[in-house]
């Protein structure tokens, strides 16, 4: 079964993709996932300061600058996971080296997912 992992942490401190990537314990993670061949892939999100948020309210287009929820922590990247299980996706959770100082949300992917057609679909008719 896939899973979301959604990393959530403190921005008080941002660091660049290159400088999460050079961390010891952050390489030991993806190397031990990739090992495991769990992991499916993630990435390293750019700060709240560079969101924007849409809403659609009563046929009004609403656009924003930042997140929607003011909080924190906050959505810093994810990573997808398949594991057999909620017991493994929560132990993989539990390693990552950002669950020492902020969250990991762990959800499940609704099952069976169905890309869309089109250009880049490999969906046999």
């Amino acid at each position: 079964m896939r899973y979301v992992l959604l990393i959530c942490d403190d921005e008080s401190e941002v660091l660049s993709p290159a400088d999460v990537a050079a961390h010891p314990d952050h390489r030991a993670w993806i190397d031990e996932m990739v090992e495991r061949d769990v992991l499916l892939g993630g990435e390293r999100l750019r700060p709240v300061a560079d969101a924007t948020t849409v809403r659609v309210r009563d046929g009004e287009v609403l656009v924003a600058d930042g997140p929607f929820a003011e909080t924190k922590e906050l959505v810093a990247g994810f990573a997808i996971v398949e594991c057999t299980d909620l017991d493994e996706a929560l132990e993989v959770a539990a390693k990552h080296p950002y669950a020492a100082t902020g969250t990991i949300e762990v959800r499940p992917v609704w099952e069976p997912w169905v890309r869309p057609s089109g250009p880049t679909s490999t969906r046999q008719p």
